[in-house]
């Protein structure tokens, strides 16, 4: 595989997402508003965005044998992604994640997503020649820590710039994962993962965001809960709030982030303006159900003029 701007190592499941007014309780039921059936992961759902965001993407991640996986893989294509690395696990049913979202936008996620449907060092090992040919490999660190390491170091070692998402599955790789990162990008629950408290606000996340940067990124982004995101670089750093935008579904905003965030530095935007597009990106993704994004150029603009200027 050549001329592939981003690969997005991570996550390939079939999202099914039911919308209710409440959630009912035990012995209860409730009628579904709506529902949708999508190409879903984390993994897919940021490939998406680089794609909608015009750059050219391809997806390492694991899909079983079965309709649901030819199903998926033919959505992916639909959308412009390559799926020529995605390894299809014999035997071994698709995973599937089922979003329930109420009326007042909060969600419940039921995920059966087995450990056959997660990436290994040797899928890696086999996508080496994908990995080191891509301009940029995002990495999303819910896959196993030796699979996301293996991604990473390979992207590393051929001058790849490498995007770390998350947080490590296992906090004892930590250290090694961020050394081999350029960019790391972490919501609040996250970041206290790797650093033992979340932030609460704009001044926390910076200091949280310095620390991980001594670890080894070049940038990172951390997100406030509810209130913005501090993004840290060498020499600079800004906090941007969340723009006022009705929320629907928050599940697919850090998909969206990340990946406009990898888009603009590989086009070489400055860090202030890479920061800018992947908030607007989030921004564009919440006011609809599902995790997938809808970055056209008309929503992103929209959202850039909700964001302050300094």
């Amino acid at each position: 595989m050549t001329d592939v701007d981003v690969l997005v190592a991570g996550q390939v499941a079939r999202d099914l997402v039911l919308l209710v007014d409440d959630v009912p309780e035990a012995g209860g039921s409730a009628p579904v508003r709506r529902r949708r059936e999508l190409l879903g992961g984390k993994g897919a759902n940021q490939a998406v965005g680089v794609a909608q965001l015009g750059a050219r993407a391809a997806l390492l991640g694991v899909v079983g044998d079965d309709e649901v996986g030819d199903r998926l893989l033919a959505q992916a294509r639909a959308d412009g992604i390559d799926v020529g690395p995605v390894v299809r696990r014999v035997g071994v049913p698709t995973g599937l994640i089922v979003d329930l979202l109420d009326s007042r936008g909060r969600w419940r996620y039921l995920e059966d997503l087995p450990e056959p449907t997660l990436l290994t060092p040797d899928d890696v090992a086999a996508a080496a020649g994908v990995v080191r040919a891509a301009r940029a490999v995002l990495v999303q660190l819910q896959q196993p820590a030796g699979a996301a390491l293996a991604a990473a170091r390979t992207a590393r070692d051929a001058g790849r710039l490498v995007v770390l998402d998350g947080a490590p599955a296992d906090p004892a790789s930590a250290g090694d994962l961020l050394a081999a990162a350029d960019v790391l990008r972490a919501d609040a629950r996250e970041t206290g993962l790797i650093t033992g408290e979340a932030p609460r606000d704009a001044g926390s996340a910076l200091a949280a965001g310095r620390a991980l940067l001594r670890r080894g990124p070049a940038l990172v982004a951390v997100e406030v809960s509810g209130a913005g995101n501090a993004f840290v670089w060498r020499d600079g750093e800004l906090f941007l709030p969340l723009s006022d935008t009705p929320t629907v579904d928050t599940t697919g905003a850090g998909d969206a982030f990340v990946a406009a965030l990898t888009v603009a530095l590989l086009r070489g935007e400055s860090r202030e303006r890479a920061a800018r597009w992947a908030v607007a990106a989030a921004g564009a993704t919440v006011g609809h159900p599902g995790g997938r994004p809808s970055l056209t150029r008309a929503a992103l603009d929209e959202q850039l003029d909700r964001i302050p200027v300094g």
